[in-house]
């Protein structure tokens, strides 16, 4: 069965949430699920349902990670070391066929922000193998992701209780 590319980006709530939505309904279908949460270290809710499942992996950020706003170029750059490690273990996984459905979550931030090997990933997405199924969450998608994509949803945020003062909630928003 041919694999398809899927892009959940936009500025509105809920790119990750359908990305692990997806990997709940593929995990329950039999699938072998394979996430990379890029600039993400912190715990949230969906980890612990999604690390309880013998077919979902999960590599992550480093739990003591600033916010990008707040690094030093010298933690920019282990960042940006670290992630590109994750993205060469994710495309591994794909391409020696140990995963159906990749997820590569807020890999647009870390491409935009040049904090992972773009050229990599440029190319793992434009030659990905056949009957991989892959999703790219983010904003600001590169013309090249959107190209290479068969699904594109755009969250568009029309009203959100942050802009309101209200902080993210522990179990809506992580």
């Amino acid at each position: 069965m041919k694999g398809c590319t899927h892009i959940y980006c936009g500025d509105g709530k809920g790119k990750t949430t359908a990305a692990m939505g997806l990997a709940i309904r593929a995990a329950g279908n039999g699938k072998n699920v394979f996430i990379v949460q890029f600039l993400k270290g912190g715990p949230t809710g969906e980890l612990k349902i999604l690390l309880a499942q013998p077919n979902i992996t999960i590599l992550r950020g480093r739990p003591d990670t600033p916010f990008t706003w707040n690094m030093t170029k010298e933690q920019k750059e282990e960042v940006t070391a670290y992630q590109t490690q994750q993205l060469q273990q994710a495309i591994r996984h794909a391409q020696n066929g140990r995963c159906d459905l990749l997820i590569l979550d807020e890999v647009m931030a870390s491409c935009n922000l040049g904090m992972i090997d773009a050229e990599m990933l440029k190319a793992f997405i434009q030659n990905k193998p056949e009957a991989l199924e892959l999703v790219l969450t983010g904003r600001d998608p590169a013309g090249y992701m959107i190209e290479a994509a068969d699904y594109v949803t755009e969250m568009k945020k029309i009203k959100h209780p942050f802009d309101a003062g209200l902080p993210a909630r522990l179990g809506v928003e992580w």
